[in-house]
């Protein structure tokens, strides 16, 4: 029985990390807008629909062209060691959302803005709201550099020409 006493505030600590490894802020309610800044109008929006929003964050203009495959496979090494633990590029829900289609469905700004904001995009942003309503878990800052961001952005355009 001392043992069990003993282990209680090593397994406490050891789930509080876990949780916030994982993106858990330990108040997943979906009621409470407050915890996740959405207004009455953020339920309304479908976060699978098509959005010409450029989030909140520094990318207010990203110039695309033809996709560039080195470009693309940098970004592809940068998703499997930052992202694919919680994302798939398949429509597959994981952690996140699957990110099939992604690039068809958002602006580069705003795949951008929530790779390198992902806090801000979802207290401030109605499509990351909307997410974070829907999937109840917030996107865990991956300290991804601009230049990680665009070759993510562009290994993902890459999946979606396909």
């Amino acid at each position: 029985m001392k043992t069990l006493k003993n282990l209680a505030p090593a397994l406490a600590l050891a789930a509080m990390t876990f949780l916030f490894a994982c993106g858990g802020s330990g108040s997943a309610s979906s009621g409470d807008s407050t915890s996740t800044g959405a207004s009455a109008t953020t339920a309304d929006i479908d976060p699978a629909a098509k959005s010409d929003s450029k989030g909140v964050g520094r990318f207010t203009s990203v110039q695309i062209g033809p996709i560039d495959p080195a470009i693309a496979e940098k970004g592809q090494v940068i998703f499997a060691a930052k992202c694919a633990a919680c994302h798939k590029i398949t429509d597959q829900k994981v952690v996140g959302p699957g990110l099939l289609g992604v690039t068809k469905r958002r602006t580069p700004e705003w795949i951008m803005n929530q790779i390198t904001n992902p806090a801000e995009m979802e207290q401030k942003d109605p499509v990351g709201q909307a997410l974070l309503a829907k999937h109840l878990t917030q996107m865990t800052f991956q300290n991804v550099t601009d230049d990680e961001a665009r070759q993510i952005l562009e290994y993902l355009r890459q999946n979606d020409s396909k």
